[in-house]
């Protein structure tokens, strides 16, 4: 089977295959950025090593669904409130405080556990 540029010279074969190479690398570059402005990262920065580890313990003790992201640093007021940085991963333990106030969650952030705000957290 003859390919359609069988007939060029060989520079001039070379010549085409580079011209696309080098157009379909644009249009992927391209086709890459316009992916990247669309879908923004939600805000998760990547997890450290350590977040990572705290995590899967939390996924152990817990369950998947019970892991929630903080959207907005926290910085506990009362006694037993968290504070937390934006970003961290908590597992829930309670949807309610000790009252039954629904607004303040009881989790678990990999080790101390606290009350925060159920308005900070959304499911990871």
């Amino acid at each position: 089977p003859q390919l359609p540029h069988g007939h060029m010279a060989l520079p001039s074969f070379w010549k085409v295959v580079e011209d696309t190479l080098q157009q379909s690398g644009a249009q992927l570059r391209a086709f890459c950025q316009a992916f990247e402005t669309v879908t923004p990262s939600p805000g998760a920065q990547p997890l450290t090593p350590a977040e990572e580890r705290k995590v899967l313990s939390l996924v152990s003790k817990h369950g998947p669904d019970k892991l929630y992201q903080v959207t907005s640093n926290i910085s506990g007021s009362r006694d037993l409130d968290l504070t937390l940085l934006r970003g961290q991963i908590v597992a829930l333990l309670q949807g309610a405080d000790t009252k039954g106030n629904t607004s303040r969650w009881l989790v678990d952030a990999g080790g101390p556990r606290g009350f925060v705000p159920a308005a900070k957290l959304r499911p990871y």
